[in-house]
């Protein structure tokens, strides 16, 4: 059995190939079911069940269908214990770039999202902070 690092990161390979692909099936195996989507960057609350992000990103054009650069990483990963972890990670798409905080549970022996929480900049706001750093 693969140690739960290894899970997380193969957990987030379906996170990003599924929204750099737009295929929703990857996404739902990595989602519960009942995770919500929350963020407060436009200076209010967004509160998004699971229904509401496939949907919008079946709306949309894949980026790899944009032949969109990729840029996805895994920042850090922490265990809390056998069953919850908290994964934070950054994923660009369009023009913004987003930091993510993913709340896991295992469950019947599988790692899932049951929460985010993210914000995200403008890419080119965010080119030029870390060119200033």
């Amino acid at each position: 059995m693969a140690n739960k690092y290894s899970q997380i990161e193969a957990a987030m390979r379906l996170y990003f190939d599924g929204f750099y692909e737009g295929d929703i099936d990857a996404l739902k195996q990595v989602f519960h079911p009942n995770c919500h989507l929350y963020s407060a960057t436009t200076g209010t609350i967004v509160d998004d069940a699971m229904d509401a992000v496939y949907a919008r990103v079946a709306a949309r054009e894949a980026p790899a269908k944009r032949s969109e650069v990729r840029a996805d990483r895994i920042v850090s990963i922490h265990f809390s214990d056998e069953a919850t972890a908290l994964a934070t990670v950054e994923i660009g798409i369009g023009d913004k770039l987003f930091t993510d905080y993913l709340n896991f549970v295992r469950l019947d022996g599988q790692w899932r999202i049951i929460s985010k929480v993210y914000t995200f900049a403008l890419r080119a706001a965010a080119v030029h902070s870390e060119a200033a750093d």
